[in-house]
């Protein structure tokens, strides 16, 4: 069994992040978004899982709550600020070709109601949501 980089991220700079705890990370992946978030002067504000969102499960009929990973507010090259919430997932659960295996066909199909959701809640708020992939956040990985 595979074991991930999990831990709490210790924040340096506690006025950009709007939590009252030390987040959690459960992945490297979220470790290094952390400190990007962090140390990046384009980034204003953010959060680890502070945002829950209900939708319905759609192999169990059950009403739930999906929490996406972080929240981010953030300003561009031209000065303008941007609000973002970011699910980190891997890119065999975010792109069905990839999704080979049964157990990531699955996770693919969660994730489609997940997503689905909360692209609605984030238009409402005026708000952008995101995926990223280890492609995203490591340039260079295939």
């Amino acid at each position: 069994m595979a074991s991930y980089a999990q831990g709490r991220y210790k924040v340096k700079n506690v006025e950009k992040y709007l939590g009252n705890r030390a987040p959690m990370y459960r992945s490297s992946w979220e470790f290094t978004f952390m400190k990007m978030c962090d140390e990046n002067p384009a980034i204003l504000k953010w959060s680890s899982e502070s945002i829950k969102i209900p939708y319905k499960n759609p192999f169990t009929g059950k009403h739930t709550i999906y929490v996406p990973d972080f929240l981010i507010h953030y300003i561009d090259a031209k000065g303008k600020t941007h609000t973002e919430v970011i699910e980190i997932k891997p890119r065999n659960q975010t792109i069905k070709e990839q999704a080979k295996s049964r157990r990531n066909q699955a996770h693919w199909a969660l994730n489609q109601a997940k997503w689905a959701v909360a692209q609605h809640w984030c238009k409402q708020k005026g708000m952008i949501f995101r995926i990223i992939n280890e492609q995203d956040i490591f340039h260079n990985v295939k």
